[in-house]
């Protein structure tokens, strides 16, 4: 069975080209979202395998989404990303509700199987 994932970033060319990636290598994308808000609605509906989430995100970054979308859906493996590499520091890492980083240069040569998989991270 699939591994079913959420994808949260406010940039829309990435989120297509995230689920499309994805969705090439075996994975069902299960929605994708802009905002916190939308990612928690989604989450708490059909609660994911695995969510994508984006670190800068409008209104609420993706540190405190991560802690919200664990408490919701506390099944989820959360990987995060960003462009914005040097701001996502080891212990950030080790402090949130995340089990994985990924830069977003990165993701399409990425483990992605092993970045969901929680005995991979």
């Amino acid at each position: 069975m699939a591994i079913r994932v959420l994808i949260v970033d406010d940039d829309a060319r990435f989120l297509g080209l995230a689920a499309e990636l994805l969705a090439e290598r075996g994975f069902d994308v299960l929605g994708k979202a802009m905002d916190a808000d939308q990612a928690l609605a989604v989450a708490s509906r059909d609660c994911p395998d695995g969510i994508l989430l984006d670190i800068n995100l409008p209104g609420r970054d993706g540190f405190a989404t991560a802690a919200a979308l664990s408490a919701a859906c506390p099944s989820a493996t959360i990987v995060l990303t960003s462009a914005d590499v040097p701001r996502v520091a080891a212990e950030i890492l080790r402090g949130c509700s995340a089990h994985a980083f990924v830069p977003k240069e990165e993701f399409a040569t990425a483990d992605l199987a092993g970045l969901f998989t929680r005995s991979g991270t």
